[in-house]
């Protein structure tokens, strides 16, 4: 079985030789730094992946932002505080050569031989307008300017469909993220109420147009994503990452709610330094959803800085011979 079909058959709650053995996510730099400092090779992240014999994967994140747009001097502050600012910056947003043509014929070669997975990511409707709004003015614009939230979520739409329609004109990507980000360790950053007249019209519109090309939508949010669950699952949404374990995920229960959803991540990280019973037990609580398909293990964000070379390493001989448990 080829990498590909590995990808796919789990998506599929098909049979596989072994589950995929992926970090889903590019390294943080810390952690490069620290493993090149004992003794691991600068290099890209593909060659980082092939170094450590994972299952390749490629993503492109398109964003609806152009290289122009003005930075922000202090991180979570935004750029714009009214729709007379969105107006005037708009000449910076949404490009109209916004995917990477060259790149996605490599990629669409790459996904024809069976050697990789592809997939992109796109910035989604709670996304992208706290990037322009800022993090407090973000929410409460909720209440405070909803006729620009929706006007930028109009914008954002007609970008997202243009992007799908060019990158399916290469290949269909295995699967795709919407970027959101919208909980943290006690759940929703907004309620019930505000996502459905803020949020999941736009997905409403969205999902089908990714389904009838036979992309799978898998929502990104950090944090206790369990009540979001339900919500995007309303929007025929197909599942979820990267279910921080300190965050309260439990793959298990999700599993058990969700039977029928795409799991990606769960593995608690802040283990993975802890030596090797500590990570087999790790695996062994993962290993019943596994067992269940629809279920891509993976560290539950990105591999920490904690983690030394020799601890990554130990990591994957572990999870190796776990993939193959299913």
């Amino acid at each position: 079985m080829n990498t590909r079909e590995r990808f796919q058959n789990v998506l599929n709650f098909k049979s596989v030789d072994r589950l995929p053995v992926i970090e889903w996510a590019s390294w943080w730099s810390k952690t490069l730094e620290r493993w090149q400092s004992e003794g691991l090779p600068a290099m890209e992240n593909r060659d980082t992946m092939k170094y450590f014999n994972l299952d390749l994967h490629y993503q492109d994140w398109i964003r609806p932002a152009a290289a122009s747009l003005p930075k922000t001097q202090e991180s979570g502050k935004g750029i714009i505080e009214s729709a007379d600012d969105y107006l005037a910056i708009k000449k910076h947003l949404y490009p109209n050569i916004a995917v990477k043509e060259d790149l996605w014929r490599k990629l669409a070669l790459e996904q024809s031989s069976g050697n990789a997975a592809v997939w992109f990511s796109l910035e989604g409707f709670f996304w992208f307008p706290r990037v322009l709004l800022g993090i407090e003015r973000h929410l409460y614009s909720f209440y405070d300017a909803p006729e620009l939230l929706h006007m930028i979520s109009d914008d954002i739409l007609k970008f997202h469909i243009s992007v799908i329609e060019r990158i399916c004109s290469f290949c269909i990507p295995d699967f795709m993220t919407f970027a959101e980000d919208m909980s943290y360790n006690n759940g929703s950053m907004i309620s019930k109420e505000l996502f459905d007249v803020f949020i999941k019209p736009y997905y409403e519109k969205l999902v089908p147009l990714l389904h009838e090309k036979g992309i799978k939508v898998i929502v990104d949010s950090d944090g206790y994503i369990e009540e979001l669950c339900g919500w995007f699952s309303d929007t025929g949404v197909d599942g979820f990452l990267p279910l921080e374990k300190n965050a309260g995920c439990d793959i298990n229960s999700l599993k058990e709610k969700y039977p029928g959803k795409i799991f990606i991540g769960a593995f608690d990280k802040t283990v993975m330094h802890l030596g090797e019973k500590a990570l087999r037990d790790e695996f062994e609580r993962l290993l019943p959803a596994a067992r269940k398909g629809g279920f891509i293990i993976s560290c539950d964000h990105q591999t920490p800085p904690e983690v030394s070379l020799e601890d990554y390493k130990l990591y994957l001989r572990i999870f190796d011979e776990y993939s193959r448990k299913i």
